[in-house]
């Protein structure tokens, strides 16, 4: 189980932009799976490496991601995303520029998974045991404003609980794309 870092509100408008710019999202998509350098993001990503390069200074700029000294070869910088509990303020404290933002990072979060979903229905027939391993799960519940609070605190506590420590993964296991999304229906 891997320890759950403390919460972290961003509440910096420039961190955000910074969370929701489309590049940024993709090269934090591809640092979650292990650490790269500007030559091989870029070329898995189809931009310049001057490019990703000035968005990885961006993303260091704001903590999202850091340098892996030991990787180091001269010049040449490696990279790891920054694993955190990032927490955005409620809509009632958010401002205009913070409501936007967060709008495009969720707007691209949401166009992601819908990719990643039709990916895996496109791979589905040549995943073997790990065909069936696609888990869906609808539901409604009547909660009011802390019981919601509540199951989302428990929710990322469930994630930790079954998060090993890096290096600590059992042989056969997978990356496994889980999300949780959750808004009061509007009658």
């Amino acid at each position: 189980m891997a320890e759950q870092p403390p919460a972290q509100e961003i509440t910096d408008v420039e961190a955000l932009r910074v969370l929701a710019h489309p590049i940024r999202q993709k090269i934090e998509q591809c640092l979650r799976k292990g650490p790269g350098n500007s030559a091989g993001l870029a070329r898995q990503l189809g931009e310049s490496t001057g490019l990703v390069s000035y968005h990885l200074r961006q993303m260091a700029r704001h903590g999202f991601v850091e340098e892996v000294p030991e990787l180091a070869k001269g010049r040449e910088r490696w990279w790891r995303a920054v694993p955190g509990d990032r927490r955005y303020p409620p809509y009632s404290r958010q401002t205009p520029e913070m409501r936007e933002a967060l709008t495009e990072m969720h707007r691209l979060n949401l166009a992601e998974l819908i990719e990643q979903a039709q990916q895996f229905a496109e791979a589905r027939d040549a995943l073997g045991p790990w065909a069936d391993a696609a888990l869906f799960s609808r539901a409604t519940l009547r909660l009011d404003r802390d019981q919601l609070r509540a199951f989302f605190e428990e929710y990322i506590a469930l994630v930790y609980r079954y998060s090993p420590p890096e290096g600590e993964a059992a042989p056969d296991a997978r990356a496994v794309l889980v999300r949780l999304l959750g808004f009061p229906e509007i009658n």
